[in-house]
């Protein structure tokens, strides 16, 4: 069974609080995004593999601890989710970055696919979806069935703010993927926005309306 992390760390929320504000310029607001992600990367690779290897220091030779196992992948959902990808290579520079675009059916409401790349070995990857808002969940649930048929089996999924509907979802369609969410905030309104939010995440990210 997947784990649920809702991140309890002050810089966390002081920087969740900076991005609500409606006064937050796009320039501050890409950067925090990106800070944010970071935060919550470190905390999302706390369980990742470790072996021991022999290396020599000035001094003599010793035994560190290196990662071992799989490979990273950082997948963000366009377009939000490219807000998050700095922060996160900033922590892990070696992890490759593959890309899912989805945009919603106007009829049917479903999401539809129109991007995917990914890395060739991306099924021997660990991989972290990122997007910074978990609204519906529609998208999300969307990208992660689009990898498992890629044939990923270790997925991470990383948001800012979720909404309890959008969780759920998550949880029910993916109960074997680990989320990791930087605030819980109280719903959905009737258009689909989550309260209290940011509004929406992509244009405050790059400045358009």
């Amino acid at each position: 069974m997947s784990k649920v992390v809702i991140m309890d760390h002050p810089l966390i929320q002081h920087k969740i609080g900076m991005i609500r504000r409606t006064d937050t310029g796009t320039k501050d607001f890409r950067q925090t995004i990106s800070e944010i992600a970071m935060l919550i990367c470190y905390e999302a690779t706390r369980d990742l593999q470790l072996k021991d290897v022999e290396i020599e220091t000035p001094i003599c030779k010793t035994t560190v601890k290196q990662l071992k196992g799989r490979k990273l992948c950082v997948v963000p959902i366009l377009r939000a989710g490219l807000g998050m990808v700095d922060g996160m290579l900033a922590l892990i520079p070696a992890a490759k970055v593959g890309h899912i675009g989805l945009y919603r059916d106007p009829e049917t409401l479903k999401p539809v696919e129109y991007y995917c790349k990914m890395p060739a070995d991306v099924a021997d990857r660990e991989i972290f979806v990122v997007d910074p808002m978990l609204a519906t969940g529609g998208s999300s649930v969307a990208a992660i069935q689009m990898l498992k048929d890629r044939g990923c089996k270790n997925i991470h999924f990383m948001c800012i703010i979720a909404a309890p509907e959008g969780l759920e979802a998550m949880k029910n369609a993916h109960p074997d993927v680990d989320i990791y969410v930087g605030s819980l905030d109280e719903r959905l309104n009737e258009h689909g926005y989550i309260v209290p939010g940011l509004g929406d995440a992509g244009d405050r990210i790059f400045g358009t309306k």
